[in-house]
């Protein structure tokens, strides 16, 4: 946080000791320089006792005197679960502090979390081993990580002594969890050091540099038929609009023979008239429902919507109105229909539409590293 400012930090508290601990260390830190902590606790609906949890963790943060917003969740049911409610509660409580008036917000991922997390890594690869970024920037917030070096068992600790307890989430103690059977192994591993994570961001740099193309409308061309894991890795993540390259196992099966493939949100296929090689565009179907055509509207976590026409009220993908404008710009049809446009209420379309392509920025271990 800049130095001299008094400390406005928003905490995701899931009632667990970890997150807990974090809260009651941010609001001292805070307090002690004349700031405010939100606790944000969110109520994602996988468990009949979601809710209580949630409605208890705010009522023992409140009790310590600290501004708390229970968040609900409404997901729909269907495959994938985990991840679409990580994936919704992360969204959520960005979502929450941003509106709030709160750049940073927190997490309570520890040491533990973090020897897990490599370990989990090593089994599929090299790539991320340096472990969970201490912070990262995801649109109109900061996500901090201040805890990566503290152990679970001091936090613990440090809870007992402040006489609160916490919630016991029982599917931190399911086998079918990888993260569980690491931890119940003692298989957790330390990251590595920025060494080798440096020799790889340079040789993926160096390849995309020679190799690779990438266009303002979200899309790229890779002139190649292999491709270095990181330089794939960050395309994939770059054009699907994600805050996070796909799995590392899933990657490592297209890098040594390039082929029509969709993988993170990304469809490969071959470049065709743009040239040799492969495409790499936003596969049309994986593109986020349209969003309010509001000033500076983000939309699939690519494109920001610059202006706003006056009678439009949607912000999303071009989709099958493609075919009106086929050959806007010698562009393929699955470059267009994931492309933005605007719609009114009668379904109306305006393409193109004045926005820019903005991905989602990088995570890192050590922000300020030249």
């Amino acid at each position: 946080m800049p130095p001299g400012r008094a400390p406005r930090l928003a905490v995701a508290v899931s009632g667990g000791a970890d997150s807990t601990a974090l809260a009651l260390l941010s609001h001292a830190y805070c307090k002690a320089r004349g700031g405010v902590v939100l606790a944000l606790t969110v109520d994602h609906g996988l468990r009949a006792e979601a809710a209580d949890e949630a409605r208890l963790t705010a009522s023992r943060l409140v009790a310590r005197g600290m501004d708390c917003q229970v968040l609900t969740l409404n997901l729909r049911p269907g495959a994938a679960m985990q991840e679409r409610a990580r994936q919704a509660r992360h969204e959520a409580l960005a979502r929450a502090a941003a509106e709030a008036g709160f750049l940073y917000l927190a997490f309570g991922h520890h040491q533990d979390d973090q020897n897990e997390t490599v370990a989990m890594r090593a089994r599929r690869g090299h790539g991320g081993m340096e472990g969970i970024a201490a912070w990262s920037a995801r649109n109109d917030v900061v996500l901090i990580r201040p805890l990566l070096g503290v152990a679970s068992a001091a936090l613990r600790h440090y809870l007992r002594e402040q006489g609160i307890e916490w919630v016991e989430d029982p599917s931190n103690q399911s086998t079918k969890f990888e993260r569980v059977r690491v931890r119940q192994a003692n298989g957790g591993m330390p990251p590595w050091g920025a060494a080798g994570r440096s020799a790889r961001e340079q040789e993926a740099a160096d390849f995309l540099a020679r190799q690779a193309r990438l266009y303002p409308e979200g899309y790229a061309v890779l002139d190649a038929t292999a491709v270095p894991p990181a330089a794939l890795a960050v395309l994939l993540r770059t054009i699907g609009g994600r805050g996070h390259t796909p799995r590392q196992e899933a990657v490592l099966r297209l890098t040594t023979s390039l082929r029509a493939a969709t993988l993170g949100g990304v469809r490969i296929a071959p470049a065709g008239r743009l040239g040799p090689g492969w495409l790499l565009a936003r596969e049309p179907a994986a593109c986020a429902p349209p969003v309010p055509a509001t000033s500076h509207a983000l939309w699939d976590g690519r494109f920001v919507l610059t202006s706003k026409p006056q009678g439009m009220v949607s912000f999303g993908a071009l989709g099958q109105d493609a075919t009106k404008f086929r050959g806007y710009d010698g562009l393929p049809s699955l470059v267009l229909r994931g492309l933005p446009a605007l719609r009114d209420k009668q379904g109306g379309v305006i393409f193109p539409v004045s926005a820019v392509f903005r991905p989602a920025m990088p995570a890192t271990s050590r922000p300020f590293q030249a």
